[in-house]
């Protein structure tokens, strides 16, 4: 059983920790806490039973721990799981991988080296929502997927985050913080992409908090915050892909694929349910479809436990760094087009996962 490590306290924080000692206690052993904030660490490992250390670099010398889940912010991504995997622990980020492509390379030649393991969120795509909609892909429900869109649109985290500023900068935006999930749910239902075009634009150059922590403060905006995307998919299908911060309200799908006989609904790509709806090219309206019977409910940490199990098999894991960094890739790769007015060629690859 892998033994494992969290780093960073912030909101996503509670739900890792409620499932790897709850609904996944079985498969992993939660042993430890860090912190910037040590009474937040100490505050978890109270309520959970475990250890909270007060350094990176004490947790990182501790014998009892296999793997490292960095729930940190974007921008220290990179130096904390550099030095976790330096250190020989396994290694599973929140989204995004890294902030840019060229720390994600030197993290997997690290990683590689070193003879541990490198993975990532989302694992939203493992759910029964997503695994649902791609069985009815692969089991010819829709026919050959065509095309598809998605969608995310909101007017920016300020008035509820209780630190926002990170969004606007290097690092930040709707792209790369909203994105993995819906391009990471493309890459499960469609495959790796070859190429990408797009425009971004910053749309204002200020953004005022208006939450209850830091109301007033006035943030510059150092990044896109309305991004409009293509997607030209391995498979021959096109993806059709917004990211805003810039949007109040909106009546717009998660994300639907077209098919030559029918059109997929699929749900929220930051959730693990549904509902998933079909309407086949005979049909008058759409039908719900059951899900499959395996995480419907929110359980974040499926990922990290998939790994672990993975390790252990010495099998692929699923939510990998390949498919980390190819998500990376895209996204960097449609700021890239935007700012040359060419289409951007990826060099990455990765394979479509295999199905849960």
């Amino acid at each position: 059983m892998q033994r494992i490590g969290v780093v960073g306290m912030g909101n996503i924080s509670k739900i890792y920790l409620d499932n790897l000692t709850g609904v996944f206690g079985d498969k992993v052993k939660l042993t430890a806490v860090v912190s910037k904030t040590l009474s937040r660490a100490e505050k978890a490992a109270k309520e959970y039973d475990v250890t909270a250390f007060k350094t990176l670099d004490e947790m990182l010398r501790s014998k009892d721990i296999d793997m490292i889940l960095n729930l940190t912010p974007p921008n220290v991504h990179f130096e904390v799981a550099l030095a976790s995997v330096k250190a020989g622990k396994h290694v599973y980020n929140e989204k995004p991988i890294c902030t840019k492509r060229e720390e994600a390379m030197e993290l997997s030649e690290a990683a590689e080296e070193a003879g541990v393991r490198v993975g990532g969120a989302p694992d939203t795509f493992l759910g029964a929502g997503h695994q649902t909609c791609r069985k009815l892909i692969d089991d010819g429900w829709i026919g050959q997927p065509i095309a598809a869109t998605a969608f995310i649109m909101n007017h920016g985290p300020e008035h509820w985050h209780p630190s926002p500023q990170f969004f606007y900068k290097e690092g930040g935006g709707p792209m790369l913080d909203v994105g993995p999930y819906y391009i990471t749910a493309l890459i499960n239902l469609l495959g790796p992409v070859k190429r990408v075009c797009g425009s971004a634009r910053i749309s204002s150059e200020t953004r005022t908090i208006t939450n209850q922590y830091q109301y007033g403060e006035i943030i510059d905006v150092e990044i896109p915050t309305h991004i409009a995307g293509i997607l030209d998919f391995k498979n021959g299908t096109i993806a059709t892909i917004i990211t805003s911060f810039d949007v109040y309200s909106h009546s717009l799908p998660f994300i639907e694929i077209y098919g030559t006989e029918g059109t997929l609904q699929v749900p929220d790509p930051n959730t693990f349910g549904g509902p998933v709806l079909v309407k086949r090219f005979r049909e008058e309206k759409w039908s719900e479809i059951p899900l499959l019977k395996k995480y419907s409910d929110n359980s974040r940490g499926l990922g990290i436990v998939e790994m672990a199990r993975a390790i252990e098999e010495d099998l692929p894991h699923r939510a990998s760094f390949e498919l980390t960094y190819h998500v990376l890739d895209i996204m960097h790769g449609i700021h890239d087009a935007s700012a040359s007015g060419r289409y951007h060629k990826l060099k990455s690859r990765c394979k479509r996962p295999e199905a849960l």
